[in-house]
């Protein structure tokens, strides 16, 4: 009877401690799985919202574009000259839709705007949106590629002079980047056309060279020609770019060092490669991650004048052609879509946060 009682006991026991060992792994996957629908749901609120604030700011910045664009000039006397008949002017400032009050002109072109459709061009009689998609993959081929050299080349000099902070490299780097700060993009854009296509003659001084099609995209990467047309323009719009990275991560850096988790690091006996750029780095870059992402769409919107010192084909080149003709459109639309690129990049860069530093979370960024 006893052996009997001792076989049930065990027997009893086994059973329980399965059952809470299921039980357990259930509520794991449970947790597991609340967890990963609670993070995406606070992912998609705070991506929700971040739509909704940039839906209202596009309004705004159309609005106030719209607005300016009127006192720019007249675009029917642009078009037609002093000489055109007061018959004339009417009736194109009725072709053109001008004869209409403020508010109506705003709500049609707010309307095709949200279709894609900014309406005509008045100076090449062609759709805008047509001009923009013509003009656009070469303005972002060169931002790109300004800031990629940017990056490759700012960071490491950036590290290395708050590493070897007394070092006469270090000092070197300090100085070029107080020059590259200093210079106008235009004045370092006419000294490399003088040194490299006038006096050495190896490079071109304008244009956009050879570019390949990839369906309604056209790029110079893929062409040996596209590629020496692209490297003076990209070199005079990464410079100042360059400097100013390598002077912040040298900055943060430096300040990254002075912290405690970086001395602790130094007392658990890691090496230098590890502090430095496993745990220093990592940390530097989550500032640096904003000024990239605003620098990126700053390069975008005012490569206006490094396009125009080249005669580079892209949207800068149009927009200083659609101010000289009062081209309301054009412009209107230029300033819409570069709006919308500094929108994206900057919730690009606040989703890059949350990768880059693990203490923030979705659901403390209600504020952010």
């Amino acid at each position: 009877m006893e052996k009997e009682e001792e076989k049930k006991s065990l027997i009893e026991e086994v059973i329980w401690s399965t059952s809470w060992k299921i039980l357990c792994r259930f509520g794991a996957i449970n947790a597991s799985i609340n967890d990963f629908i609670t993070t995406n749901y606070y992912m998609l609120a705070f991506v929700l919202r971040r739509l909704l604030q940039a839906m209202v700011v596009m309004v705004i910045v159309a609005f106030i574009a719209f607005m300016l664009f009127q006192f720019v000039g007249d675009p029917v006397q642009s078009l037609l000259g002093v000489d055109a008949l007061p018959e004339q002017i009417a009736q194109l400032r009725t072709d053109l839709g001008l004869d209409q009050p403020f508010f109506v002109q705003f709500w049609y072109f707010l309307g095709n705007a949200v279709q894609g459709e900014f309406g005509i061009s008045y100076r090449q009689g062609a759709k805008v949106s047509r001009l923009i998609a013509e003009r656009l993959p070469a303005t972002l081929e060169l931002a790109f590629v300004a800031v990629f050299l940017a990056l490759i080349i700012g960071i490491p000099m950036g590290v290395y002079a708050a590493l070897k902070r007394g070092s006469f490299l270090s000092q070197t780097f300090m100085t070029l980047s107080l020059i590259g700060v200093s210079l106008p993009t235009f004045l370092i854009g006419i000294l490399l056309i003088l040194v490299f296509a006038v006096w050495l003659g190896v490079l071109p001084s304008f244009g956009r060279g050879d570019t390949t099609q990839l369906g309604w995209w056209s790029t110079g990467l893929l062409t040996v020609d596209g590629l020496t047309h692209l490297v003076l323009p990209a070199i005079t719009l990464a410079i100042f770019q360059l400097t100013l990275i390598m002077r912040l991560v040298r900055a943060e850096m430096l300040e990254v060092l002075r912290t405690d988790y970086i001395k602790f690091a130094r007392a658990r006996g890691l090496s230098d490669r590890t502090i430095h750029f496993s745990h220093a780095l990592k940390n530097t870059l989550v500032p640096v991650i904003t000024i990239i992402g605003l620098q990126l769409g700053a390069v975008i919107a005012f490569a206006i004048i490094t396009e125009s010192v080249f005669q580079w084909p892209g949207m800068g080149l149009l927009f200083i052609q659609a101010v000289t003709f009062a081209d309301i459109p054009v412009m209107a639309a230029y300033l819409c879509l570069i709006a919308l690129i500094f929108v994206v990049i900057n919730l690009v860069v606040d989703l890059l946060y949350f990768a880059v530093d693990p203490r923030l979370s979705f659901s403390k960024a209600g504020g952010h």
